[in-house]
């Protein structure tokens, strides 16, 4: 006796431990700030200035960094930590950290970024992977991950990004919230760690774009001036063909929104790639240069090239000496981008500096100053965590297609979500020409609500014709069924309509016809809870009563399936079959 209790008590303490483990594992899996910050600290505002004057624009909101932003007193990590142990703490604060805390924000945070904030994925090994609100299994994005989930997770009102070559549009696109790249140089990196000194802008992530203008405003420091509405809104058709995702969804919502708030059509540009062609006559340099001359590349590759070698050239440039003399463990991918770029020449630099100007040329010409040109922010959903699919050559290769225009050229974009597709954040993204950026901001929160009202109806109705595309197909699958009933074909019918119940569940008819034919195979159990189902859907289906009452009474449950005759009988009186059946059992058992 006292060797069982001594036994029960072990595995008590086996599975309390257990559930110890378990519960030490899920808050690995998602800590309680989604692994978002790095650092937890607080920069308060001034003192509100005394009336008459207003209050400061951006009293009340809180907001995070990604730990690129040099904080005073704080080591600036860069990612990695490396870095961390070979830098002293910075001794000023970066101006546009404080140019918002001046404006009446308060920042609480550094938050986490890729490896010295060179890719796009969202995952570090050394500080762990950002958990993604919106789909916690898939990535969240980079190289500002971190900064994306605060917002996401409504830890912060908004936050501040890098974006390089989408280091702040693919983590605003696979979060679900909207992210801003400001055009090139509007922004001043000082007190930011650079990555590639061409590319890289400050980025701004929120949820509401009222405070994204709000804040936008106040980081861009732009003059007052009268709000405008876009004259044209350009559609890219041929960049829309790059999604993984169905495309007339995406397109539809700009489209609707378009049409109800200005009256006028969104017009497609068919062939984007042919117009940077044609606009952007250094491509063909460059594709002899570096691409072995191969012409059949396409322009949309050709950028995406351009960008990456730029990227990796320029940072390469900047922290060689760091990596040479520390020789940081790097992540072998990273190494082996940084690498490429040693075999860039003068020259070659020169033809990709020629592509940038002639990209902002080239877009400033479409778009002029009331234009806005709308892409696909990311061709692909968010992978899964770890997935393979990071390194596909076609992902890398379409993702930066699409983030290379804006990257090249300078240009501002805005990246929007528009509700989701198979559980995943979908985006769209507004370009408009360099120095557009009040424009594009004002174009945002004029736009925002109605491409979130139709993305709602587009969804909707997408539901609305699969129902009644699975009722058509339910209907074809009954009649079948009640072809092989006519044939004597018993189980075949079973079949037919055990489809029409898949496709449109809800119909007692389909349940009673199926009864029909589990009475003929006598399987009377099945055919008795067919019926049953029946009626619970349709209370005056005559003929599942007068079924079930058959089924009953061929199991013995005799005065149920009186019950369901004279049932039947109270919704038709004349019902001959119902009338005769219910009197021989009467007479029989009662």
């Amino acid at each position: 006796m006292a060797s069982q209790a001594a036994n029960l008590w072990v595995l008590l303490g086996l599975g309390l431990a257990g559930i110890l483990l378990m519960t030490k594992r899920l808050k690995k899996t998602i800590k309680a700030d989604f692994g978002a910050f790095i650092q937890k600290l607080e920069l308060l505002p001034p003192p509100q200035p005394a009336p008459p004057k207003a209050p400061h624009p951006l009293t009340g909101l809180t907001f995070a960094v990604s730990d690129v932003f040099d904080i005073e007193g704080f080591v600036t990590g860069f990612g990695h930590p490396d870095w961390v142990r070979t830098h002293e703490p910075s001794s000023r604060t970066s101006p546009v950290v404080s140019t918002l805390v001046e404006g009446g924000a308060t920042c609480v945070g550094k938050t986490v970024v890729d490896e010295l904030a060179f890719s796009i994925h969202g995952e570090n090994k050394h500080y762990s992977t950002p958990t993604n609100p919106a789909v916690p299994a898939r990535i969240p994005g980079g190289s500002s991950s971190g900064a994306a989930v605060s917002v996401a997770a409504n830890f912060v009102d908004f936050s501040l990004g890098i974006d390089t070559i989408g280091g702040v549009r693919v983590p605003a696109a696979f979060c679900g919230v909207i992210g801003f790249r400001p055009s090139y140089g509007i922004v001043a990196h000082t007190g930011i760690i650079p990555v590639s000194s061409s590319l890289d802008t400050v980025g701004l992530f929120a949820k509401d774009p009222n405070i994204l203008r709000r804040v936008g405003l106040v980081l861009l420091q732009l003059p007052f001036s009268v709000q405008r509405n876009p004259r044209q809104i350009l559609l890219a058709d041929d960049y829309f063909h790059l999604m993984k995702i169905p495309t007339e969804r995406v397109s539809k919502v700009v489209i609707n929104s378009t049409e109800k708030l200005f009256g006028r059509q969104v017009l497609k540009h068919e062939n984007l790639e042919n117009y940077f062609t044609s606009k952007v006559p250094s491509l063909k340099e460059f594709s002899s240069q570096k691409v072995n001359g191969d012409l059949k590349i396409s322009s949309i590759r050709l950028l995406a090239n351009v960008a990456q070698f730029l990227q990796r050239y320029e940072f390469k440039q900047t922290h060689q000496e760091w990596i040479n003399s520390e020789k940081p463990v790097l992540d072998s991918a990273i190494s082996a981008q940084i690498n490429e770029a040693l075999a860039m020449t003068d020259k070659e630099i020169e033809i990709c500096k020629s592509i940038k100007n002639e990209m902002r040329l080239a877009i400033n010409s479409l778009l002029k100053d009331d234009g806005i040109l709308v892409i696909p922010t990311t061709a692909y959903p968010p992978p899964k965590l770890g997935s393979k699919e990071l390194f596909a050559e076609d992902y890398n290769r379409s993702m930066f297609s699409l983030l290379s225009i804006a990257s090249l050229s300078g240009c501002c974009q805005v990246t929007l979500p528009i509700r989701y597709h198979d559980n995943c954040p979908v985006s769209v993204s507004f370009i408009a020409r360099h120095g557009g950026d009040r424009f594009l901001l004002d174009t945002v929160q004029t736009m925002y609500s109605s491409l979130q009202e139709h993305a709602d109806t587009v969804a909707k109705s997408k539901l609305s014709r699969n129902a009644v595309n699975q009722e058509q197909s339910a209907e074809v699958a009954k009649e079948k069924g009640n072809q092989a009933y006519k044939e004597k074909q018993w189980q075949k019918a079973v079949g037919f309509y055990t489809e029409a119940i898949r496709l449109s569940g809800n119909n007692a008819t389909y349940y009673s016809n199926r009864a029909a034919a589990y009475l003929e195979l006598r399987s009377f159990l099945q055919a008795e809870a067919d019926c049953t189902k029946a009626i619970n859907l349709d209370k005056k289906n005559v003929k599942a009563y007068l079924r079930r009452g058959t089924a009953r009474e061929m199991l013995g449950y005799y005065k149920e399936a009186i019950d369901d005759f004279r049932y039947a009988l109270v919704l038709e009186p004349t019902n001959k079959r119902a009338a005769l059946s219910a009197e021989k059992l009467r007479k029989v058992f009662q």
